[in-house]
């Protein structure tokens, strides 16, 4: 709230009335809650430094509850342009300079974050500029201006002074001019001229559906102002710059995290929860970032293929994009134009994982489609492991089908069995793919994926490394009867996952094989007669959901010679498995 006095003019005076004094409010034009930390800009992991040992920055300021107490204290001071934020100790130090000052540096810290006030690290001007703080000091006919301390070639009225930013020859508005920023030339001929500042919402454009946005607009279209990505208040939401580090989700700037129709913010109003931002459409002269599009597989997230897959990977057909039954959608082609949204094929508009689709069955609403394969020049030269990669210590933390890796030390979706702590050793640090237990397939992670425990990554072995032989003894496995375990199971050897990639002693895991008795799928034993399998296993089988009697022999596990008494039942229906728990009763999945 701003308080406005107003007083009656003489010419009310004569007219007989007597003079008043009113004291008037004014409210904010938007309602909202409103961060202190909205008026700063972060690098993370930053400090500032300044080379000139004789200047000195405030001292720390300790028992500090947070970065927005930080900015509560460092934005009304006119002497403090940024603060350093210890996330450690919860300090506080306030600076009198940003990186743009003479004599700065910026360089990495572990331990503290910078906030820079907006206005004076901004390249561009809001509204009409009177709060630009910036360092051009070149007008638009490309003379230099004339420092504002001095009154030659051209005399004026203005003093410098820390509340009107009249530093050096920087242009400025002190008048409010509605052409932004100028300044006295040091040309005697011209005694002032415009400085040419983008406004911040001509400054960046938005091709296609703005995703690669990074522009400095932090307004939505209505005027209201934009909520912090790392703050969840007023409204809490997903998109924690952590989590989205592809996505520049920058302070509290417009951005398109989920691949809407454009560049959006969540609002400092409580009763408005997130609206669009206004801001213009690159013309045809802007070209967008190259992104190689691909016909038969897919490179990184999938987002440039252009192929013609029409099914999931479980085989079920898409639905159409254009259509909105039996799922409706965001995804209307008519407004992701360069998405190329046609037919049903598998696409990816929003940036997940891989490419995907709405399904054509009403219970399935979207399917990634992984049966897309990984272009072979998708995984870097660098990108390569010695043997089974345990001395693997590379930066990749993507699965082969493009899933993002959960950290190691993170307990969800998945509660890992391989730690930090555990497995000191296998240097499992944030979510980079490591092979801790020598998986003979090389390094793997768990998934971010709440339905895929782990996979291995898109990693291959070194052009100059010798695989291992298949001539080395293969492993014992440890069981006597098929669909019978082993009654003295080491506890300590019981697993989350497949240690090894190597035969284990369960006796429900099968081997299916031809009539030369060669392998060519898995699957699971899960009643008498009856394997769980894939159907992709049995592609050239004419099974339908009414054909039950194509039946073939089992053998358990990958090296045994226990085949079952009687055949097998091989259906394309889906029927209700059970496991055996204890002995004499089963288990139902």
């Amino acid at each position: 709230m701003r308080l406005w006095w107003v007083t009656v003019q003489p010419p009310a005076r004569r007219m007989g009335w007597f003079p008043l004094l009113l004291l008037l409010t004014q409210c904010s034009r938007v309602p909202g809650q409103r961060s202190p930390l909205n008026d700063f800009q972060v690098l993370r992991g930053t400090e500032l430094q300044h080379l000139l040992h004789a200047v000195g920055p405030g001292p720390w300021q300790e028992h500090v509850a947070d970065a927005e107490e930080c900015a509560g204290r460092c934005g009304p001071l006119l002497d403090c342009r940024a603060f350093h934020y210890n996330v450690s100790s919860h300090g506080c130090q306030l600076l009198p300079w940003t990186q743009y000052s003479p004599y700065t540096q910026l360089q990495r810290s572990g331990r503290c974050d910078l906030f820079q006030k907006k206005d004076y690290v901004r390249t561009c001007v809001m509204d009409n500029g009177v709060k630009y703080r910036g360092t051009v000091a070149i007008t638009t006919g490309g003379l230099p201006c004339q420092r504002w301390n001095h009154r030659f070639p051209n005399d004026h009225k203005y003093t410098p002074t820390l509340r009107n930013g009249l530093e050096e020859n920087f242009c400025r508005n002190p008048d409010g001019d509605p052409g932004g920023p100028w300044c006295y030339t040091t040309d005697p001929a011209v005694r002032f001229q415009t400085c040419g500042i983008k406004s911040c919402r001509e400054a960046a454009c938005v091709w296609c559906n703005g995703e690669e946005y990074r522009g400095a607009v932090d307004r939505t279209e209505s005027g209201r102002e934009c909520q912090r990505w790392d703050l969840q208040r007023p409204h809490a939401h997903p998109f924690e710059p952590g989590k989205f580090l592809d996505k520049d989700l920058d302070d509290n700037y417009c951005r398109n995290p989920d691949g809407s129709e454009r560049p959006w913010c969540y609002t400092t109003d409580p009763k408005v929860e997130r609206e669009f931002c206004d801001l213009p459409r690159c013309g045809s002269e802007a070209q967008p970032r190259h992104e190689a599009t691909t016909l038969s597989c897919f490179r990184g997230k999938g987002e440039g293929y252009r192929g013609t897959a029409n099914t999931t990977a479980a085989g079920v057909p898409c639905q159409r994009w254009d259509a909105q039954n039996p799922h409706q959608h965001r995804f209307a082609p008519e407004k992701y134009a360069c998405k190329d949204l046609r037919e049903n094929f598998c696409r990816n508009p929003d940036g997940s994982e891989a490419p995907w689709c709405f399904t054509s069955r009403p219970g399935m609403r979207v399917a990634f489609c992984y049966q897309i394969r990984r272009c072979a020049d998708d995984v870097r030269p660098e990108d390569c492991y010695h043997g089974v990669g345990e001395r693997y210590r590379g930066l990749v933390n993507r699965t082969r089908k493009g899933v993002p890796c959960q950290h190691w030390s993170t307990e969800r979706p998945h509660k890992p069995q391989f730690t930090p702590t555990s497995a000191p050793h296998a240097h499992l640090e944030e979510n980079f793919c490591r092979n801790p237990d020598r998986d003979s397939h090389g390094p793997w992670c768990y998934t971010t994926d709440p339905g895929t425990p782990f996979d291995y990554c898109a990693l291959r072995r070194c052009h100059d490394d010798q695989p291992p032989s298949i001539l080395e003894p293969p492993d014992q496995v440890v069981f006597e009867k098929c669909g019978k375990r082993v009654t003295r199971l080491d506890q300590q050897r019981s697993k989350l996952r497949v240690v090894g990639g190597q035969p284990g002693n369960s006796p429900w895991t099968v081997s299916l094989r031809n009539r030369q008795g060669q392998h060519f799928c898995g699957g699971s034993l899960v009643k008498e007669q009856w394997v769980l399998t894939a159907r992709q296993c049995f592609s050239s089988w004419n099974v339908t959901s009414s054909t039950e009697d194509a039946y073939g022999r089992v053998r358990c596990a990958l090296r045994d010679s226990w085949p079952l008494w009687e055949p097998v039942r091989v259906t394309t229906e889906a029927h209700l498995p059970a496991l055996p728990m204890t002995a004499g009763s089963w288990r139902e999945l």
